[in-house]
């Protein structure tokens, strides 16, 4: 039997490489994002409260309690 004569890998490609300065505000719009959402669920009912009413305290409900935010 002949044998196949092995042929050359191609070289490993170099991995995709994203500059700092186009993620930086992405990350910040994200964490403003996340804090945003953290005082909606966190201060809802509060005495630094937004929004009047129990509609958002429903809303976020489990949530408050998944964080550990006191809820009752």
């Amino acid at each position: 039997m002949a044998e196949a004569a092995a042929l050359p890998l191609p070289a490993p490609s170099t991995p995709l490489q994203i500059p700092l300065r186009e993620v930086a505000p992405w990350a910040v719009f994200g964490g403003a994002m996340m804090l945003i959402l953290l005082y909606f669920v966190g201060a809802d009912q509060g005495a630094t409260s937004m929004i009047s009413g129990s509609m958002l305290h429903e809303f976020v409900h489990d949530g408050r309690h998944l964080l550990g935010f006191p809820c009752h």
